[in-house]
This record gives C-alpha cells, sequence and structure tokens, in this order.
C-alpha cells in the first residue's frame, strides 16, 4: 500500500483494517471520472485556519482538524489528498481547517489532542498507522467526530483498540462518532487491469503485492486480473508477494524491492508490472523502469508521487482520497452521517485510475469507451469486479 505500518505494522498481515518498451505516439485521454490532482497546500508548523471561501457562517462556527502521518503535508500522496478534501469541505462550509504533521509516531496522540483541547468538531487522521490513536481518543472524546482514512476500526468488547484483533466490539455502535473510511479496491484494480492488458505486446502482464493476507492488497490485484481478462480474454496474469510474513520486506524496503522485481520480470516476462506494496513497490516501478516495460501505480497518481518512474507509468489505480474525506466532512456537518465504517467506490467517487500523462505510450482507440462503460456499470452495480472469495488469495 502507499502507506508503511509503524506502530501497528502487524495489522496489514492480520486483519481486515486495511486495509511500466516505450513507444512514440502521446494519448492524454482519462477516464471522464478522474479528478484533477490537488492542489499543493502550504506546509505550517501550528494548526493555522484556512480562509474560508464561504460567508454563509462564521469562519469558527465550525473547526476541522487533520493530523497527517509523518513526513511533510504537501506529499502528493495520503497527507496532501487528504488534507485536500478537508480543506475543500471547509471551504464549502464556510468552517475553520489546521493541520498537524508529527515528527514520528510518538506524537500521534499528542497532536490528536491538541485538535481535542481547541474544541474541534471533526478530527480527522490519516492512515491506518494513526488508526490505534485516534480509537481510543473517539472513546475518550465521544462528543468529536472522528474520521480515520484507510482505517476499519477494530475495537474490543469496551471500545477500546484490540491488540488481538478479533474485533469482537461493534465500533459503530461502542464509538458512534467515528468513522473508517474505506475503499473498494478492486473497482479501481479492475480498470488498472483493463489499462495493462491494453498497452501489453506480449499478453503477459505481471502483478506484485505485499503480503497476501492484507485483503485490500488482495482485492486490487483480484480486481486487477478481472479487467485484464475482460479487456482481452487471452491476456496472462502472472502474481506473486513480496513476502509472506516481514511486512518491513513487504512495504518498506525499495531496494529489496527492486531486485525482487527484477527476477519477477525475467522469470515470467511480463511487459506490463502493477505493483501494491508501498515503499517496496516503489522498487518495482524502479525495476519495470530499468526493464524497459510499463508500470501501474498504486493509491495515489504515482506519476505525480513518483517521479523517477515517469518514464515507464502508464496510470495509476486510485483511491479518491480528497472526494472520500470532503463528503465524509459535509454529512457530519448535515447531521447525516453514522458511525462505523464508510465505503467509497465508483458510485459515489470513491475510486478510479489516474490520467493518462506519459506521451510515450500508444493505448489502443477502443480503450477509453471501454473504461467509461466499465466505470458506468460500476456506478450502476452491474460490473463484478471481484472474486467470490473476494480480500482472500486463493492465486497461485
Amino acid at each position: 500500500m502507499a502507506r508503511l505500518p509503524r506502530k501497528a505494522i502487524a495489522l496489514l498481515a492480520v486483519s481486515a483494517l486495511v486495509a511500466a518498451a516505450c513507444s512514440s505516439a502521446a494519448a492524454t485521454a482519462s477516464p471522464t471520472a478522474t479528478p484533477t490532482p490537488a492542489a499543493t497546500p502550504t506546509p505550517a508548523a501550528t494548526p493555522t485556519p484556512a480562509t474560508s471561501a464561504s460567508a454563509s457562517a462564521p469562519a469558527t462556527a465550525f473547526k476541522i482538524g487533520v493530523v497527517t502521518d509523518v513526513g511533510r503535508v504537501d506529499d502528493k500522496n495520503f497527507n496532501q489528498y487528504s488534507y485536500q478534501g478537508a480543506k475543500d469541505a471547509a471551504d464549502a462550509l464556510g468552517a475553520s481547517v489546521s493541520y498537524l504533521v508529527p515528527k514520528d509516531a510518538t506524537e500521534y496522540a499528542s497532536d490528536i489532542q491538541q485538535f481535542v483541547d481547541q474544541k474541534t468538531n471533526v478530527i480527522v487522521t490519516v492512515g491506518f498507522n494513526l488508526g490505534n490513536d485516534t480509537i481510543k481518543a473517539a472513546k475518550a472524546n465521544p462528543d468529536i467526530w472522528f474520521v480515520a482514512v484507510d482505517v476499519a476500526p477494530c475495537v474490543d468488547a469496551t471500545g477500546a483498540p484490540d491488540s488481538t484483533f478479533a474485533c469482537k466490539g461493534d465500533a459503530a455502535t461502542l464509538l458512534p462518532h467515528l468513522i473508517g473510511i474505506q475503499f473498494q479496491e478492486d473497482q479501481a484494480g479492475y480498470l488498472a487491469g483493463m489499462v495493462a492488458a491494453a498497452v501489453s505486446k506480449t499478453g503477459v502482464i505481471g502483478q506484485l503485492g505485499g503480503i497476501n493476507s492484507n485483503p485490500a492488497v488482495v482485492r486490487y490485484m483480484q480486481g486487477y486480473e478481472l479487467g485484464a481478462k475482460a479487456y482481452k480474454s487471452s491476456v496472462t496474469v502472472d502474481s506473486g508477494f513480496f513476502s509472506t510474513g516481514d511486512i518491513t520486506k513487504a512495504y518498506g524496503d525499495p531496494v529489496f524491492g527492486k531486485t525482487f522485481s527484477q527476477q519477477f520480470i525475467s522469470q515470467k516476462k511480463v511487459d506490463v508490472l502493477f505493483q501494491v506494496a508501498g515503499a517496496t513497490g516503489n522498487g518495482a516501478l524502479d525495476a519495470a523502469c530499468a526493464a524497459g516495460i510499463y508500470a501501474i501505480g498504486v493509491d495515489v497518481d504515482q506519476y505525480q508521487s513518483y517521479p523517477s518512474a515517469d518514464k515507464c507509468i502508464v496510470t495509476s489505480a486510485e483511491k479518491h482520497l480528497a472526494s472520500a474525506v470532503s463528503q465524509t466532512i459535509k454529512a457530519i456537518n448535515a447531521g447525516t452521517a453514522k458511525g462505523g465504517i464508510s465505503k467509497f467506490n465508483a458510485a459515489n467517487d470513491g475510486i478510479g485510475i489516474s490520467a493518462f500523462q506519459n506521451t510515450s505510450v500508444t493505448l489502443p482507440s477502443d480503450l477509453q469507451g471501454k473504461l467509461d462503460a466499465a466505470l458506468a456499470a460500476m456506478k450502476a452495480g452491474t460490473l463484478t469486479t471481484c472474486t467470490a472469495q473476494c480480500g482472500t488469495w486463493t492465486g497461485k
């Protein structure tokens, strides 16, 4: 995935908390639902209210706080697009929005508490690394709304984080003001698979995931294979995983990711490679470029977030983070939100693929129409994009 677990790193492996020879012709078409990348926000050392775009309510009437993961707020990744969603909602509602960037995992809880102390109405936390601290804060502050991006809250019978991952407590009931934003990764993977099959010259494409027990990773990959075969039934899809249990190898080691991917490309003879493996997956993008084949990014537009691989990235399977966060905050403000998991998919602009920006890639003339038709069918709920064992790896 795009973000590597730290404090709660085992969560990926055992629970459902989660969650590429270039040619010469140019092509710039993109699926109609693909959004323009969010503008880069200006970092701030301490929470600073954003200027409201609306005068319908005082700027202090509704306060939104965002605690990003470590790094930068303008990372062209989870932090940036989640914050952009909060800012979009603030602009629409006449609210104030501010953010904090923890220097490391030890600051997650204290940064959340800063917003609690400021009597913030909605606190958004970015990524499953902040999951446990968000659950604790939601339990201690039942009158504040919490939005946990890419987290499915796992709690015990008291509403506390469940370290055993049995998840026997009903988070929606025990923590009614906590919303976990989740995405239907198989739909984004399906669209990416169609693109991979369309640009492949050999009819053999590949995909690599972090660990096969991570449901979100598996959903991406299951959708990718179905989408590829829907576009071209004769295509061969070879799959592999970076590890069976070592989380660091699976999601946090780009050097290992490149070496492993080079071997996979050489052995399988794939000419398109999709990766779902965080920083390790960045190594796969590097390997694809070095081998002169095409690559497909994941989670965000990696043509923007990982420009060193731009020469071989065709598109990325996206989670529309800004849209999901903005919609969720607006629902809270309107009084229509409910605690528990909030699922985002094609029907509510939750997924898609990135714009085709690599002008060295030749796209078949029928691809755009087929992508648009598939997206429309997803929105209508008439297209199957995952297997019967969705999220559980049963392949070779």
